[in-house]
């Protein structure tokens, strides 16, 4: 159960209680816990189980993941209330900043902390407050907020004493005068007639067409009574249970895959794009429905959840929960709190990463949607987790089974299926034997050499678009950058604008005028001249989805064209107005990022252009080969997935490039076997696990020292194993400099024991007095 704790004089945070025992501290005075917060457990074994697990093969403190496992409105925090004292009257005594204090609470007998620094302008305002308290102006409460707040939703009944119908005919006699009284009142009797159900009193304005002023009257002539019933934010209706009929290939993978579960506990299960994974994945969830036991469907993308829902709320309404950061708090505590009351809406929860972390009481499977994805590795803050391996060990502490979907496997998966860890189904034709998209490659180098581009286009690609508007079809045109240009340079002088936080040139965003840093997040009007020269000339370099879309509107204005990135995703619909809009037909091109590549069914596409594949293929990272092949063949699988053959025209200025002609013949075994040789010779994974140290500070020679002296530490104990420390390509963000040191643990030690190792030189590097401001994190399975 939660519990509050008091640190220090004025804060009282919120804490778990993990292990109950009878051993007195040596070293300090324990205080008592100030308050219970539970009448039962929110967190169940299971869960701690995972936690620590998770804390101890990702080497960050099982508080890190406490604060990322329980939704935030369950960490209560105190807020501390000023409050006047009545009595104080010597008002000549106290100072300007005193009196302003003083004069606020006249006006308002209680302040917060935060409102006291807001009146003061000032951030330190302890001071003052201590003086005021020594002086008896005021006095200190601390007040505990428990920040959830169910949903009541308001009923309507009839007072007991009119149900009889004696009493009927002289109450409606009463209200003939008032005619709208009496129309809410004839109302609410064909609808306590005919639905048999509590009624809301929204239902009965809506119906009975009379405002709220009418039923508070009733109310208040004591005819109505007012009652609230508790319900959840979110519900999805009723599901009808009956799933589509399987194609042959389709029943034999999922024969496959119950015949693999048998022996292995995860199953890898590869089936090309658009093969009809998701109705496999649905006969068993209801299998597992069957058995009576719990189903987390986990997700990449919030975006991907849209459509699912969508999906499976056909077959499962009122068995599924969804569970991701567009939910708003108050809705993710709901799903908590109906997981532990073991309510039915909880036996398939669908999700983002973070949904691991739930109280689940019975799950027999997990199903991890395109695990390759990266989306699913936690990057910042602790734990820096990967939700596919936590399924896994989730799925053993239960006793499930986990199947990992995909038709672009990452290179771990598949080698540990090779190996015989995993099973393997294989699934290598698409539903209703329609053909894989044809992928064509386009020369620009040397359609730039012939002039025969407009703008971003090459003619080539611009042909086929046109075809397929002729044939009312739909296109996706695919850019990896959000914005309109990533670089504006002076003509003059040639220098570009630069974040003053970060060591990275500013984003134009055309839409608003301004130009943007996608790592700080600061932003400023876009310039009329150099700020180093005083020229009027200033050009952009490079493209992004902003530029894209005005291009296309340009080049084809009777056409609607849609844009979807992170800056038209923003809100808790953004993902399904575009995606509702497109499956509707209103959008004829959409240009979009990687938010595109994932999973995402449209009936109508026929064309899908990659607008430059050389980007990802030249990003400094080992895996770049791979992630470019699963991004190109993810893409083009949103083509030609229902009736005819896609297309699929990739632009690039190396159409010879070994990743580029595999990806156009669909070649994966070719890849992984490539790709494989490069690892075991270079000695990265799935060879050798990697553990990446990033440190960072905003004192360039400290920084500089301290990764050195790290640097020399990780060498004694893994001698060549540890490169750096190396500056990555964007060296400071947000004024804070950054250093990598990455060590791949050697295979033939215990990764148990070398871990342990990670662990006190951590200690003692923070032990170190002139280190101690550096901030140090690892990322363990950094890819």
């Amino acid at each position: 159960m939660r519990v509050a704790v008091p640190f220090g004089k004025t804060k009282i945070y919120t804490a778990l209680v993990y292990k109950i025992h009878q051993n007195k501290p040596t070293v300090y005075e324990a205080k008592d816990i100030y308050q219970i917060l539970d009448d039962e457990p929110i967190v169940n074994e299971n869960q701690l189980k995972l936690w620590q697990w998770i804390a101890d093969y990702y080497l960050c403190t099982i508080g890190d993941v406490l604060r990322a496992g329980l939704p935030s409105l369950f960490l209560l925090e105190s807020e501390t209330l000023i409050i006047r004292n009545e009595a104080f009257a010597d008002e000549e005594n106290l100072n300007d900043d005193e009196f302003l204090i003083y004069e606020a609470l006249q006006h308002q007998s209680i302040l917060k902390i935060e409102e006291v620094s807001a009146v003061l302008n000032k951030k330190s305002v302890l001071p003052v407050l201590n003086s005021l308290m020594e002086k008896g102006v005021l006095s200190v409460k601390e007040e505990f907020f428990e920040q959830y707040k169910p949903k009541l939703v308001k009923y309507v009944k009839l007072n007991d004493k009119y149900h009889s119908e004696a009493a009927l005919h002289p109450l409606l006699n009463e209200l003939s005068r008032a005619k709208k009284q009496k129309q809410a009142v004839i109302h609410y009797f064909s609808l306590d007639a005919s639905t048999k159900k509590p009624i809301k009193v929204k239902t009965l304005e809506d119906v009975a067409k009379v405002s709220n002023a009418i039923i508070k009257a009733l109310v208040d002539k004591e005819i109505f009574e007012i009652y609230y019933i508790q319900t959840d934010r979110v519900q999805h209706g009723k599901g009808n249970n009956t799933l589509k009929e399987l194609s042959d290939f389709q029943t034999n993978a999922y024969q496959e895959i119950n015949e693999s579960f048998k022996e292995k506990d995860t199953c890898l299960f590869k089936g090309v794009t658009s093969s009809g994974k998701t109705e496999i994945y649905a006969k068993l969830i209801q299998d597992t429905l069957k058995q009576g036991k719990q189903v987390l469907y986990l997700v990449p993308e919030i975006a991907l959840t849209t459509q699912l829902i969508n999906r499976l709320k056909l077959y499962f309404g009122e068995y599924i929960s969804v569970f991701h950061s567009k939910y708003s708090l108050n809705e993710r505590v709901e799903v908590w709190k109906n997981l532990l009351h073991k309510k039915k809406n909880t036996q398939i929860i669908l999700g983002a990463r973070s949904s691991v972390f739930l109280p689940y009481h019975n799950i027999g499977l997990i199903i991890v949607d395109e695990e390759h994805e990266q989306s699913y590795k936690q990057q910042d803050p602790a734990p820096r987790f990967h939700a596919r391996d936590s399924a896994i060990v989730l799925a053993k502490l239960h006793k499930a089974k986990v199947l990992l979907g995909s038709a672009t496997p990452s290179i771990e998966s598949f080698y540990n299926a090779k190996k015989g860890k995993y099973g393997l189904v294989e699934l290598n034709r698409r539903f209703g034997n329609v053909l894989m998209p044809t992928i064509e490659l386009i020369d620009i180098k040397e359609k730039y050499r012939k002039k025969r581009m407009k703008g971003h286009f090459s003619d080539r690609l611009l042909e086929i678009i046109q075809e397929t508007l002729d044939q009312k079809e739909q296109v996706i045109l695919f850019q990896n950058r959000r914005g309109f240009a990533p670089i504006v340079t002076c003509n003059t002088c040639g220098v570009s604008p630069e974040c003053p936080n970060c060591d990275v040139n500013l984003t134009y965003h055309k839409f608003r005028s301004e130009l943007r840093c996608h790592y700080c997040g600061y932003s400023r009007a876009m310039p009329r001249i150099c700020n180093a020269c005083g020229g009027t000339s200033l050009s952009t370099k490079g493209y992004g989805t902003e530029q894209i879309e005005l291009e296309i509107q340009q080049l084809f204005p009777d056409v609607k064209v849609g844009r979807m990135d992170l800056d038209t995703t923003r809100g808790k619909y953004g993902y399904h107005k575009i995606i509702s809009a497109f499956q509707a037909q209103e959008i004829d091109i959409l240009v979009g990022t990687q938010m595109l590549s994932k999973g995402l069914d449209f009936a109508n596409v026929a064309l899908v252009g990659i607008l430059n594949a050389d980007n990802m293929l030249n990003f400094p990272d080992f895996r770049a080969h791979e992630r470019s092949f699963q991004l190109m063949v993810q893409v083009s699988g949103r083509a030609g997935r229902v009736k005819k053959q896609g297309k699929v025209a990739i632009q690039t200025y190396n159409p010879f490039h070994q990743i580029l002609q595999q990806v156009s013949t669909n070649n994966y075994e070719q890849m992984f076997k490539e790709q494989l040789e490069e690892r075991y010779q270079y000695k990265y994974p799935p060879y050798l696990r990697t553990v990446k140290v990033t440190l960072k500070h905003k004192d360039y020679n400290k920084i500089n020292t301290a990764s050195d002296w790290l640097a020399t530490s990780f060498r004694n104990q893994f001698g060549a194993y540890v490169l750096g420390p190396t500056t990555p390509s964007v060296a400071r963000v947000r004024n804070q400099y950054i250093r990598h040191i990455l060590i791949k643990l050697p295979p033939k030690r215990s990764i148990k024991q070398a871990k342990e190792i990670l662990k006190k030189i951590k200690t003692t590097f923070q032990s170190i007095s002139n280190f101690r401001a550096v901030r140090f994190n690892y990322d363990v399975d950094n890819y």
